[in-house]
């Protein structure tokens, strides 16, 4: 009998392993679908400081899950991490964590007691900040951060900078640390070495992995909960390529979902804990009929102005993390919050030779609103559901990411930046661009001839970038035509990789609500969720440190020290 069985091993899971496990006279069990990540093993594409090509190989994640971005998108691939260590494994290292008002806020939704006080606690016992101290910040986390140095700053990113700084957005010292508008040199999360840490590396190191009493299960699909009555006694498992042999039943006194908010809500669902009449259509016997498991599904929609950059304006370092620098500002729209509106300040949008000559501004709707929807379509562990974020929705995103847009525009159309940056351009991580990012000879052929084509082509630049990068759309066009606007950004909307709320914390008597504030799901026993699924509203941040935050927290909570 294990103690705790930890199904998935994500940014959440590998934190509960490591935390759980240091509880001698507890065993855990860690199960992940993916391959195992070490710091001896780690790719070379998942250790780089520069981490644009690791999410675009599809052996790192969910080939074949998709979503629908909004009503007027097509449905299209999603990239979520398949490997352990989740999505700390393939991100951009961003380390950042919030407004304390987000977690003010999960308390008055019904998530009691995950107020800013309580939360900071761990948001400092999970980092080592090696830039500042003081009340706000820890020094003995397993967490490394710190900001890129000055001399490491793109000419564009500084050009930026300075332009923003002209129009009236103050430069700023700490990303994490008052919440206030400004410009920041973004936090990220590398060792001293200058490498990616995952939650696989940092947290699970070979001291954590060689406890006799922790075991971890890789290439390892959970199947669905088991129950005795009300209560889970463990999970089914199965093999994750989905090759012949019987499954295995894995005994627990304690089982914790850990798979992220779009497999853990799926999972649930499997188990039979979701709405009664969705899961009785699929044949699947019902434990608990919770409305809201996946439901209230979020994402920070997003979309960005881009420039075709001069040589000068290059980094001189192409192995050097490229977000930055960041912009927050404030809508001002009604209803809406402080420091709302993110603009991350990219050197380089891509890890290929086309996205060198391209330095972006990557904006999203910090705080957003619009609301969708993980939905099982089979029973099989084998199939991905269905997943509709439903951006834009809420017509303040949509009106926020268009104000975005034009705050793009303005910024790099301005003289300031006229020696950093020739033709500027709408873009968005469409599933065009995706395509051709992927790593590949031909793939490579096209990008190369693009590459050649943008440094030589001279006043028929805007053309090409019209012709062959845009297809047609120009920002002039966009910004002079509101119905225009309206529709690229609909269309052309994307998400940052944060899915979250799906399993969302609330009170009792929340019929949408499908977890307590411990991470307990309703109407059954013994069942836990720990991830951003638990998220009652998005933070103002990339999400991946306050999972952990979360992860560590509620690791105490199982342990009794919460």
């Amino acid at each position: 009998m294990i103690d705790y069985l930890i199904l998935g091993g994500g940014s959440a899971g590998c934190v509960l392993a490591a935390r759980l496990s240091e509880d001698a006279g507890k065993t855990v069990c860690l199960v992940e679908a993916g391959r195992n990540i070490s710091q001896t093993d780690m790719p070379a594409a998942v250790r780089s400081r520069y981490p644009g090509r690791a999410y675009l190989d599809t052996a790192n994640i969910w080939q074949r899950l998709k979503a629908r971005m909004s009503v007027s998108a097509t449905t299209r691939r999603y990239e979520q991490a398949r490997l352990l260590g989740g999505g700390s494994a393939i991100n951009a290292l961003m380390a950042n964590r919030g407004a304390p008002a987000d977690y003010d806020e999960w308390d008055a939704l019904g998530a009691h007691g995950w107020n800013w006080s309580a939360c900071l606690r761990y948001f400092r016992k999970l980092e080592t900040d090696c830039d500042f101290d003081g009340e706000l910040h820890g020094k003995s986390g397993p967490v490394r951060i710190q900001r890129t140095n000055w001399p490491r700053i793109s000419p564009f990113v500084r050009a930026v900078l300075g332009t923003l700084a002209a129009r009236g957005h103050v430069r700023r010292d700490d990303q994490n640390g008052a919440w206030e508008d400004g410009t920041f040199i973004g936090s990220i999360a590398v060792s001293e070495a200058g490498e990616r840490i995952p939650t696989s590396v940092c947290y699970l190191d070979d001291t954590v992995r060689a406890r006799p009493n922790l075991t971890t299960r890789t290439g390892t699909l959970v199947e669905r909960v088991l129950f005795d009555g009300t209560r889970a006694v463990g999970a089914r498992i199965v093999d994750s390529e989905g090759r012949d042999g019987a499954g295995e039943e894995l005994r627990a006194a304690y089982v914790i979902v850990c798979a992220g908010a779009i497999h853990s809500p799926a999972l649930l669902m499997r188990s039979g804990i979701g709405p009664a009449a969705e899961l009785s259509a699929l044949g699947i016997e019902v434990r608990a009929d919770r409305a809201g498991v996946g439901g209230n599904l979020m994402e920070h929609p997003s979309i960005a102005v881009s420039a075709v950059l001069p040589r000068a304006a290059r980094t001189p370092f192409p192995d050097e993390h490229h977000e930055q620098a960041i912009v927050r500002f404030s809508s001002g729209m009604h209803d809406t919050v402080p420091g709302d509106m993110h603009g991350a300040i990219l050197s380089r949008s891509g890890w290929h030779s086309v996205g060198y000559r391209l330095g972006t501004i990557f904006f999203w709707v910090n705080k957003s609103y619009s609301r969708g929807r993980v939905t099982l379509t089979s029973a099989s562990p084998h199939s991905e559901p269905a997943v509709d974020f439903n951006m834009l929705s809420d017509a303040r995103d949509l009106e926020r990411l268009k104000g975005a847009l034009r705050f793009g525009a303005e910024t790099l159309a301005d003289p300031m930046m006229a020696k950093h940056r020739a033709t500027l351009l709408p873009s968005s991580y469409s599933p065009r661009v995706a395509s051709v990012a992927v790593p590949g000879a031909w793939n490579a052929l096209q990008r190369g001839t693009l590459s050649a084509l943008l440094d030589i082509a001279g006043p028929f630049r805007a053309w090409l970038v019209r012709r062959v990068v845009t297809q047609g759309v120009t920002l002039n066009d966009l910004l002079a035509d509101d119905h225009a606007l309206t529709k690229f950004v609909t269309r052309s909307v994307g998400g940052t990789w944060h899915p979250s709320g799906t399993c969302r914390m609330g009170a009792a008597d929340d019929p949408l609500a499908v977890c307590d504030a411990r991470g307990a799901v309703y109407g059954v026993n013994g069942l836990y969720v720990c991830d951003a699924s638990l998220m009652p509203s998005i933070p103002c941040a990339n999400t991946n440190i306050p999972t952990i935050m979360i992860a560590e927290r509620i690791a105490d909570m199982l342990r009794g020290r919460a």
